[in-house]
């Protein structure tokens, strides 16, 4: 009776036993690659969870409570018009240009509100792959062939993957719909203008917050990056008055936020971190204590908060135990990976597009990451292979949708990545070997 019951929490203690008895502390790579798993997940927390996850968090927990689940379905539903529902998820990608791992709130947000799977991982593909900054960086350091080859095979992915999604489980995508058109429409509060102003805020918040240092000092990119912080001052002005406005909240709280906002801002330019992190503690306090929509909104984005954020951190630590930080190493040497992904066989293009997908790239850093392993025999299918696979995806990332949509459409979801990264690769090479 006893190992009838007991033998499933006998074998689990003794497992955890014996890989603590033979725990290979003393071995330098294993020691150098927890140290670079603490790196990592440091990093990441200074650099992505503040400026990207947040305000993620909070455009999530607005798409939730503030749009209606009538509009959702209407552009993005399973029985919206095709060609629309593609083309907003797709641009809605490009112009938010976020990582893998901060478009993982605002898929679920609309996923949940009704959107399809098709545009709903159409949305999801785009976000982190067709990055206009990205692709011209691409193009320049790498050359243009991988540049173009990198935009026009985004942009066919994102498209392509959700269809592709949305035929494999249409039967499923059916009954959603019948559901959702049983559901009665919900009253619209305000003007749809008023909700895409209060929005396009969050979203310039966002996206100039994250705008990236290029290599160049001058041009555009540079000169929108030299004020970056007043552009993000000033969608947080525009942020500010429409809560007041439209959303009833009280204008002296936002004076106590926004005055130390501006003071802190002012006097310490070179760490705009300070200055952020007040204002979000403020807009924390004075919305969670209310009961009103405005207490519905935080509820929301801290739901979202709470199931992503200790995924994405167990993820990005697992990711730096095995392949450690850009230019460092994990468990797995570096030069296995320089020399899997030589030439262009099938099976170097496979492990490119494999590799990539279970890597971090913060946003651009793929490329000088490219660069160095083409330096040491990548050839020209993996490395496109490797652009078209790893931006999109990530071991964190992959853990945080699988909560959303579940094992089977994740591995699903993953597995077409893979496999059209894989065959675009073979492709460029041979046409650019």
């Amino acid at each position: 009776m006893f190992w009838k019951n007991e033998w499933k929490p006998l074998t689990v203690i003794a497992g955890v036993f014996l890989a603590c008895y033979y725990l290979p502390v003393g071995w330098d790579r294993f020691d150098n690659a927890l140290l670079e798993a603490f790196h990592l997940v440091k990093w990441y927390a200074r650099e992505h969870v503040l400026l990207c996850l947040i305000p993620a968090f909070f455009i999530a927990g607005a798409i939730a409570v503030f749009v209606s689940q009538a509009s959702v379905m209407k552009y993005l539903g399973p029985k919206a018009n095709k060609a629309v529902a593609y083309a907003v998820a797709s641009c809605s990608g490009t112009i938010l240009a976020v990582c893998s791992c901060t478009i993982l709130p605002l898929f679920a947000g609309i996923y949940r509100m009704g959107a399809g799977l098709g545009p709903a991982t159409a949305f999801l593909y785009s976000g982190p792959a067709i990055n206009v900054l990205a692709i011209v960086l691409t193009a320049r350091v790498l050359g243009p062939e991988l540049g173009i080859a990198r935009a026009i095979g985004a942009i066919i992915f994102s498209v392509v993957i959700g269809l592709c999604m949305h035929f494999i489980y249409r039967n499923e995508e059916k009954e959603k719909a019948l559901l959702m058109a049983a559901m009665p429409e919900a009253e619209v509060s305000r003007p749809l203008w008023q909700n895409a102003v209060y929005f396009a805020t969050m979203v310039g918040i966002l996206v100039f917050a994250n705008w990236g240092r290029p290599d160049q000092t001058e041009g555009l990119w540079y000169t929108i990056y030299s004020v970056k912080w007043l552009i993000t001052a000033l969608f947080g002005a525009g942020f500010a008055l429409s809560l007041v406005a439209w959303f009833g909240m009280e204008i002296w709280k936002v004076a106590v936020v926004g005055v130390p906002v501006i003071a802190l801002g002012i006097m310490l330019p070179e760490q705009p971190n300070v200055a952020f992190v007040v204002g979000v503690i403020g807009l924390t306090l004075f919305t969670s204590s209310r009961k009103d929509e405005l207490g519905e909104w935080f509820g929301s984005s801290w739901g979202f908060a709470k199931q992503i954020l200790p995924l994405l951190l167990f993820g990005v630590l697992i990711a730096g135990i095995l392949l450690g930080r850009p230019g460092e190493e994990g468990l797995i040497p570096s030069q296995w990976v320089a020399w899997a992904v030589g030439g262009n066989t099938l099976g170097s293009n496979f492990f490119a597009s494999l590799a990539g997908a279970f890597m971090y790239f913060a946003t651009l850093t793929e490329v000088p990451i490219l660069q160095g392993l083409i330096g040491n025999g990548m050839g020209n299918g993996p490395a496109l292979a490797l652009l078209l696979a790893g931006p999109a995806l990530s071991l964190p990332n992959m853990l945080v949708i699988r909560s959303v949509i579940g094992t089977q459409k994740t591995v699903v979801f993953v597995s077409l990545v893979v496999i059209m990264a894989t065959v675009s690769g073979v492709i460029f090479g041979t046409i650019f070997p």
